[in-house]
This record gives structure tokens, sequence and C-alpha cells, in this order.
């Protein structure tokens, strides 16, 4: 049963403070609505697209926690980081990260998202990447979500080995070693 707009709206506010990355095509569905109509009412009730939502949250959460690099010059957004642990970031594939020809993702796109979330994972005021071993495993079109897993798994001095996984869905689309150089020394792990 479709609500009135007033309680849709009041609703609509709730959901998003609850989960700022709920899409608008979920939002549409949990209300019964169009996708345009969702939009409508973000725009009445100033409330961004997802992708500014996801933008406010990283940089108000992560801004002051990620050292080596700033929060706006990671590819895609970070969701969640724990410094020398483990950091994951999302990134939507728009037609303007494809080939034309056939809207595959260009790959420096995935590298790039694996490549800024390994260094923004690193608790230092600077990390370069010393060597990556990467695999691009299956192709990434437009419109698709590339969620980017980065776990350090070895400390040694001023090396930290992290391994980066990337996924659209529950597929593979990308495996990464990073060998990164921190300024500071940091004892094995």
């Amino acid at each position: 049963m479709k609500k009135i707009k007033k309680v849709r709206q009041s609703e609509l506010i709730k959901k998003i403070e609850d989960n700022p990355f709920v899409t608008d095509d979920e939002l549409a569905k949990f209300f019964d609505v169009s996708v345009q109509t969702i939009r409508l009412d973000r725009m009445e009730l100033s409330i961004p697209e997802l992708r500014e939502r996801i933008k406010s949250v990283a940089e108000q959460t992560f801004e002051d926690e990620v050292r080596s690099l700033p929060i706006d010059e990671v590819i895609g957004e970070i969701i969640d980081v724990e410094l020398d642990d483990y950091a994951i970031s999302i990134f939507d594939v728009q037609k303007e990260h494809v080939f034309q020809r056939n809207s595959i993702a260009r790959g420096h796109h995935l590298f790039a998202q694996a490549n800024s979330l390994a260094v923004a994972l690193i608790d230092d005021d600077l990390a370069l990447t010393a060597k990556a071993a990467i695999e691009f495993c299956k192709p990434v079109r437009s419109g698709q979500r590339v969620v980017s897993k980065a776990r350090a798994v070895k400390t040694d001095g001023r090396r930290t080995t992290v391994e980066v996984t990337s996924s659209v869905g529950k597929e593979v689309v990308f495996k990464g070693e990073f060998d990164m150089y921190r300024s500071s020394e940091k004892g094995g792990e």
C-alpha cells in the first residue's frame, strides 16, 4: 500500500539516516514507488544522491584517520578503515570509466581504486607503492559497483604487504598484492 507523500518523506529521511548507503532503487522498492519519485522526494528534502552521501560520510568519518594521503585523493569511497589492518572502498563504474565500444571498465580505474586503498590503510605520513603484482579476473561494466577490500598481511620495518581483492557482487574481478614503502619503521608482524 502506497503511503501519502508526507509520511513517505518522513520515513525516507529516517531510512537514509539509518543507512546512508541505501540506493534509490532499494528505496523505490521499499516504498513501492518509482525511482523518479524517490529522486524528487530527495530533491525536495535536500538529500544528496548516494555518491555524495557516501563521500560525505567517508570524509566525516575517515578524514582524521587516514594519514598517508588526503581522503579526496582515494579512488572510490572509503567506507571502512582500520589503519595498518584493513580498509574497504566502493567505486561505481560510470560511462566515463569504460571503453565506448564495449562498456568494459578501463583497467587503470580498478588498479587506482586498489592501489589508493592500499596506500590509505598505511598508518604513516608517507606511503608509496614499491611493487605490485596484479590480476584482472573478470571484466567490469558501466553501472556496476566494485567493492575493494584491502588487508595488511605482513609488516617488516619500512615495508608492508597489502593484499587487495575487488568484487562485483560475489564475483572477484581484480586481485593485487602491493608492497608498500612507509617513511617510518614499524616492527615485524
